[in-house]
């Protein structure tokens, strides 16, 4: 178990070198949960996550040998960034191995910081195990994303900052990959202010931690949008807190994130990457937990890929009814185009994207089939275009 004292020693070791980043009221949130919300941005670290914390309170405590010899850590890329910045600002040699698919945002940042970038593996225990091998046959220090003391102290210093400047928090919800983060905001918050209730978050295929505490074996895996927090080998130090302190672990889904990641973006005007956001799609799909509570969140990461960001927003409006994917089987004649444009035009709604098809699509010689993609306000919205054109063509959603 670290220890209160431990994280306040991190906190006055890393000042200066870490951001104490903004903790306010998201008004918008706050509207639509119905709790009273606050936001801990500290994805404006300058390697955009929260992992900054640890890494700095791990290096500034290596010997003169250590450093020497140069570190090397694993991870799928926040815990990457964070150590290839401490090391090159305390001039010690870097060496990361990463998973082989890691956002490339993520693989380039952090070569951008003077690491060496190994890809290996598929899984971010299959970079552990190398990582590992580099440890023993280079002689590098292995610096652990999560089981680590000082690690877990360094990560603490969020929920310390949170309940400094919020000191009548009822809960604080903290996303949950390996543990560093949550044990050492649990460690915080049990001193600080013992009825703040700590949640973890996990998303389904990565439920390593729920699986842990309930005394089931992790059996975890397959493709999520929360990279940062996809993590079977969970740390044993961050697991024992939370079972000494009992603090509950929350599964969301894929959905859920991705939900989370848009409305940060629509609503907190802030780019979150899928771990980043899933405190806030823990808010949304266990309301019960939170309704009528003052709740501390936070942004820990914004390292998201621009594609995915850009796919991700998509599929939210498509799921929300603000996007429109219909096809229309309509007969071969002039001016029908001109009406489909007609009724959406005088709803209010907006054509993005159009394709006419009429030798190999339509059931008859004599019909045409247009595929459109609509711009609405709401699902409200949507619906109303969708009824006004099925008044005069055969209409179905795609």
């Amino acid at each position: 178990m670290i220890t209160f004292e431990d994280v306040q020693a991190a906190a006055a070791r890393i000042k200066g070198s870490v951001l104490r980043s903004p903790f306010l009221r998201a008004d918008g949130i706050s509207r639509v949960t119905g709790a009273e919300v606050y936001i801990k941005y500290d994805h404006l670290q300058a390697t955009g996550a929260f992992k900054e914390r640890g890494a700095a309170n791990r290096i500034a405590l290596l010997t003169p040998e250590e450093r020497a010899r140069g570190v090397v850590a694993m991870s799928a890329g926040n815990h990457a960034q964070a150590v290839a910045r401490h090391a090159a600002l305390a001039g010690i040699a870097a060496t990361i191995v990463m998973p082989r698919h890691t956002p490339a945002t993520k693989v380039t940042r952090t070569a951008a910081w003077g690491a060496k970038v190994v890809l290996h593996g598929e899984m971010l225990a299959e970079a552990a195990a190398e990582a590992r091998r580099l440890e023993r046959e280079e002689g590098l220090f292995f610096i652990h994303p999560y089981d680590d003391p000082a690690v877990m102290a360094g990560q603490g210093t969020m929920a310390l900052e949170m309940l400094e400047d919020v000191p009548d928090l009822d809960a604080l919800i903290v996303a949950t990959g390996g543990g560093g983060l949550i044990s050492g905001s649990a460690v915080v918050a049990r001193h600080m202010r013992p009825d703040c209730k700590v949640y973890g978050v996990e998303v389904e295929n990565y439920s390593a931690f729920a699986q842990a505490l309930a005394g089931q074996p992790i059996n975890v895996g397959g493709p999520t949008i929360a990279e940062g927090i996809a993590v079977r080998d969970i740390g044993q130090n961050p697991l024992e807190v939370l079972k000494a302190l009992n603090v509950p672990v929350l599964v969301v889904s894929e959905h859920a994130v991705e939900s989370a990641i848009a409305m940060l973006v629509e609503s907190a005007k802030q780019v979150a990457e899928g771990a980043g956001a899933a405190g806030l799609a823990a808010l949304f799909a266990y309301p019960e937990h939170f309704r009528g509570k003052k709740i501390g969140i936070s942004i820990c990461g914004s390292n998201i890929d621009p594609r995915i960001l850009a796919n991700t927003l998509m599929r939210c409006l498509l799921r929300d009814g603000r996007l429109l994917r219909v096809v229309l089987e309509m007969p071969d004649r002039p001016g029908m185009l001109a009406e489909v444009a007609s009724r959406i035009g005088a709803l209010g709604g907006n054509i993005i994207e159009v394709a006419h098809h009429r030798l190999f699509s339509s059931p008859s010689v004599q019909d045409a089939q247009l595929e459109i993609m609509i711009e609405a306000r709401d699902s409200g919205h949507g619906e109303a275009i969708e009824a006004s054109l099925a008044e005069v063509f055969v209409l179905r959603r795609v």
